[in-house]
């Protein structure tokens, strides 16, 4: 009863999202008009259907367009074609949208991803580890902080290369040198069976952390050593942060898949084991 009359309490702020959204696509559209939006001259509606947009390949590869087209408002039409046509936003639809907005990379952009993640916690939904980076690095480049640290802190097992070097970012903005060497020591200086997975840094993020810490000699030294440890250790890939917040993971239940499709033997048609032991 509490989470109807909130999300009701919400409504009118998902009418200002679907206005935010053609007007960044369409300037000139919205105002005191209708919310409604007609899609654009042969744009294909029924790519939209709810059949479509549940497919998990479908999602990652918008979310792929929206990584790889930078700047571009177009992406955001399938998000006002979404909203018109009332379709639920499965997590990989967040991610896409967030993909968006963090490229688009506006205070616009970053007012509707608030919205839309604000919108998604309201109706007790979970967001993705891997939507919340893209939330977390667009705050940081609208210099919002105190968002980001908020976003950064709700992530579950931020053990991502992407929450990884966000973390880093996140020292970096907010002048916590002595924490950022000595996170940088830990990962460094950590458990070294290869069993471990350990923590992969980005080149381009490591030299912002030079950059930020040229002026001070102590920890210009410190930061040399473990650079060049991080180094011999294999932690440092040339991936740029924008690269490993892209990338398309891939999809672990083709793997599953395959694996379940071995459990019977290909001669026999029998479970793997039976024919194994028969054999």
């Amino acid at each position: 009863m509490v989470r109807d009359s909130m999300a009701a309490a919400f409504r009118p702020s998902n009418r200002v999202l679907l206005q935010a959204l053609q007007i960044l696509v369409y300037p000139g559209v919205g105002g005191s008009g209708s919310v409604s939006c007609r899609c654009p001259l042969g744009a294909k509606r029924y790519l939209l259907t709810d059949n479509v947009v549940k497919l998990k390949e479908f999602q990652q590869k918008k979310v792929a367009v929206a990584c790889n087209l930078s700047g571009t408002k177009g992406a955001l039409q399938v998000l006002i074609e979404m909203k018109n046509q009332d379709v639920k936003f499965t997590k990989d639809t967040y991610v896409l949208a967030f993909a968006i907005c963090y490229k688009l990379n506006s205070p616009e952009s970053f007012k509707i991803c608030t919205t839309l993640r604000e919108e998604a916690l309201l109706k007790g939904e979970i967001l993705s580890r891997r939507a919340s980076c893209f939330a977390v690095a667009l705050a940081l480049n609208q210099n919002e902080m105190a968002k980001a640290v908020s976003i950064f802190s709700q992530i579950m097992n931020p053990e991502s290369i992407a929450c990884i070097n966000l973390n880093i970012i996140i020292h970096i903005q907010s002048n916590m040198l002595e924490n950022l060497i000595k996170t940088l020591k830990n990962a460094a200086e950590g458990n070294l069976s290869k069993f471990v997975k350990r923590h992969v840094f980005s080149e381009e993020v490591l030299a912002k952390v030079r950059e930020k810490v040229k002026d001070v000699p102590a920890l210009v030294a410190k930061f040399d050593e473990i650079y060049g440890t991080l180094h011999i250790t294999g932690q440092v890939t040339t991936d740029s942060l924008d690269a490993v917040l892209c990338h398309t993971p891939r999809d672990r239940k083709s793997h599953t898949l395959l694996l379940n499709k071995r459990m019977v033997s290909r001669r026999t048609f029998q479970p793997l084991s039976q024919s194994l032991l028969a054999e």
